[in-house]
């Protein structure tokens, strides 16, 4: 592993903007400081004019493997994940099979070790009768255990109270809870089909899977959580009338319940459903500009703590299937970072705010080992950012593999430039550098 020497970089870290020196050495920041002249061999960058974020921190994405590797798998994500900035990810249990046992588990981690670019961690996964093996997790080593309180794939949705009490009321790891209530959804959908039998246009998937059906869910998480003094996390927020549930009046390291935005319910509304159709089909949907401009103002004012993705690639083919067959989900890993910072250049959200949702933050929700800040000492997980310099989005230059995004067409006006993964230069100028893996995250708890 080489030394690197980042010279006159903007920096974005920790609410300040300063130009400075950052030497890397044997994968950690060793110095941050002005005019530094380390001695002997080193990759030296020139900076000047360009802005050094800490690694992206992506705490849900979808990367298909094992059992779905058609869709995408841990190599191809995680090299689209670094070229779009993103440094570290925490990958969802509901691959084939569904992640219910540590065995399971260890399996992911091995596979990641061998093929991933990025940093990585993996959630164990909740079912209705797995609860002795999710309780022995190690909070340590593993994010949380992921709770779906609505549909899923497989055996994934738990829907039995007394399962559920017993996690929240025993559970020493972090919970998230993808939040939809499976009975209002499944009541709404008989509606639907009565009118349009099997062929429902997919202008109906935000009032099929409705802000009763997301609310009533989310509000029963908050609830146990509050009762039992649970840790929880709250994923993908998609309405308004959720907000109501969290709080931002007290520091973030001192909330026991954290909510999280993605980039497609902040930058999508129900309007482009007309041009994008199954394209933006996600779960939960996409609602409202209402519920849209909310959930912007609530990243803003700290009521939603951490900006993810919710990365969930799926073929072309299936995505153009017709709205009941059509799988939820699509690609964002390569494009989250440039999109939030087509916020900026619009003056809706400052930089530094952009790193707190998608750096600071998710490290402090997870307690993160010495990631998510630009700290002396910490690993090198660094992201380099050409602020002005416009790039469309087109089939040849996306990087998923399923070769699709709903951002096919757009011009974003910054480009990431050089992505660090713990102290290992891993993307440079559109060129992969391969022969480092990533490292698994640890968590301080």
């Amino acid at each position: 592993m080489k030394h690197i020497l980042i010279r006159d970089a903007t920096i974005v870290n920790e609410g300040k903007e300063i130009v400075v020196d950052v030497f890397v050495k044997d994968g950690h920041i060793e110095r941050i400081d002005s005019s530094f002249s380390p001695k002997g061999n080193f990759i030296d960058i020139n900076a000047e004019g360009k802005h050094l974020f800490p690694g992206i921190i992506d705490d849900q994405v979808h990367f298909r493997e094992p059992g779905l590797t058609h869709k995408g798998d841990i190599h191809s994500e995680s090299r689209a994940a670094v070229a779009g900035g993103i440094t570290s990810f925490m990958e969802m249990p509901n691959t084939i099979p569904n992640v219910f046992t540590q065995a399971l588990l260890e399996d992911k981690y091995f596979i990641a070790s061998q093929h991933s670019l990025a940093n990585y961690s993996f959630f164990i996964g909740a079912s209705n009768d797995n609860a002795e093996e999710v309780l022995r997790t190690d909070k340590k080593t593993v994010p949380g255990i992921k709770i779906f309180m609505g549909s899923s794939t497989g055996n994934m949705l738990v829907d039995n109270e007394r399962t559920l009490d017993f996690l929240f009321s025993r559970s020493e790891l972090l919970i998230a809870t993808h939040c939809e209530d499976e009975a209002t959804i499944r009541r709404n959908l008989l509606l639907y089909q009565e009118q349009f039998g099997e062929d429902i246009p997919v202008k109906y998937h935000p009032l099929i899977r409705s802000a009763e059906a997301c609310y009533k869910s989310s509000s029963q998480a908050v609830g146990l959580a509050t009762k039992y003094g649970t840790r929880l996390h709250v994923l993908h927020i998609s309405t308004a009338k959720e907000l109501e549930l969290f709080t931002n009046t007290i520091p973030l390291e001192e909330k026991n319940i954290t909510a999280e935005a993605c980039i497609h319910h902040l930058w999508f509304d129900d309007s482009d459903y007309a041009s994008l159709g199954n394209l933006i089909k996600w779960n939960p949907a996409i609602k409202t500009m209402d519920d849209r401009e909310k959930i912007f103002q609530a990243v803003l004012n700290n009521t939603i703590d951490v900006i993810a993705t919710d990365h969930a690639p799926h073929t072309w083919e299936e995505k153009n299937q017709k709205y009941l067959k059509a799988p939820s989900g699509g690609p964002l890993v390569q494009h989250s970072l440039v999109a939030m910072l087509e916020f900026y250049h619009q003056k809706k959200i400052s930089l530094t705010k952009i790193v707190e949702k998608m750096c600071h933050h998710p490290a402090i929700c997870f307690k993160i080992a010495d990631r998510g800040f630009i700290r002396e000492g910490y690993w090198a997980d660094l992201v380099l950012i050409d602020l002005d310099n416009p790039w469309k989005v087109a089939k040849e230059n996306i990087l998923y593999k399923c070769n699709w995004s709903p951002f096919e067409g757009n011009t974003f006006h910054s480009k990431v430039t050089h992505t660090i993964v713990s102290g290992y230069l891993a993307f440079e100028n559109d060129t992969f550098h391969e022969e480092e893996n990533g490292k698994r995250l640890l968590f301080d708890r």
